[in-house]
């Protein structure tokens, strides 16, 4: 039982973090870079970095340049910070709490097809008898998690260990609240893409991950755009709207606030970087200068 909770606990984890790489915005031509200097008035301010929710060691294996550069800042900015406590409150939201059951909502055929799929996440029968559709969908959307140790969660320990302080951009609740107010429809049409396509999810992570080595985000964007080719508009440009854009002003909120404290470096997903409602652009909109930098992590050539 004690390895199937920290299985349970490493999917939770990966769940917190997947929203970002859901859908992709347009971008602007300029704005390819996956790592970014912040500056005001000629001064650095701190850092944003896009990262991708992975467990692979090539986004593991971080430079020891790199994580000086890191902890040379005051605070390490993250999406949400995923502490036990947050991981526990998750673990409710992801199940009904009124006696209601997956199967009630999703008719029997299909939950039939989904407690197959998810036999290689060894996840308990009445852990998912219990899930709500959108937890469904998610747990299908990312392979099965070993270790816990994804990229920005390997990085926020790189950095409390250095003495950053760890903060979040959003909270939780703030964060599953597009997830929450999906329309039911668009949950299964989202869960039905997930059941046809599960067996391809290793194959896909792969190929994101690939895309993400290229440092150029524009290239990440494309192959994110073609995994959501067939899903319904409607749920597209829901995630668009709630997953990204008002999550983006959200998190800019936050980092604005962060910055009058000290400098700060900033994880978030990747794709929350471009675009014209992109964090890149949206703080250039707030008096800061970015400056496109090599990224970290590349392909060799």
């Amino acid at each position: 039982m004690p390895q199937i909770a920290m299985k349970i606990q490493c999917l939770v984890f990966a769940l917190l973090m997947l929203p970002a790489t859901l859908i992709a915005q347009p971008s602007l031509a300029q704005d390819k870079a996956l790592f970014w200097s912040m500056s005001r008035d000629g001064e650095r301010v701190g850092y944003l970095l896009g990262t991708i929710h992975s467990e692979d060691p090539r986004v593991l294996d971080f430079p020891e340049d790199f994580i000086a550069l890191m902890t040379s800042n005051d605070l390490f900015a993250m999406e949400m910070v995923p502490d036990l406590p947050t991981m526990q409150r998750l673990m409710e939201y992801m199940h009904y709490q009124d006696g209601s059951t997956l199967e009630s909502r999703i008719g029997p055929e299909r939950f039939a097809r989904l407690q197959s799929a998810l036999e290689g996440y060894r996840v308990p029968a009445d852990w998912i008898g219990r899930m709500k559709v959108w937890a469904a969908m998610m747990t299908l959307s990312v392979p099965p998690p070993e270790t816990g140790l994804f990229m920005d969660f390997s990085l926020s320990l790189r950095a409390a260990g250095a003495g950053m302080q760890v903060v979040g951009l959003e909270t939780l609740e703030e964060q599953l609240s597009f997830l929450e107010d999906m329309p039911l429809e668009q949950q299964l049409d989202l869960l039905d893409h997930a059941l046809e396509d599960f067996d391809r999810v290793s194959e896909v992570h792969d190929v994101m991950v690939e895309s993400y080595l290229m440092g150029d985000v524009t290239v990440l964007q494309s192959e994110a755009e073609k995994q959501m080719e067939t899903l319904d508009p409607g749920a597209r440009a829901y995630f668009l709207e709630q997953g990204i854009d008002v999550r983006n002003q959200r998190m800019l909120q936050a980092l604005v606030t962060y910055l009058e404290k000290g400098s700060v470096f900033v994880a978030v997903g990747a794709l929350h970087l471009p675009g014209e409602e992109g964090l890149i652009s949206l703080l250039r909109a707030q008096g800061l200068t970015m400056e496109p930098l090599a990224s970290p992590f590349l392909l060799p050539e």
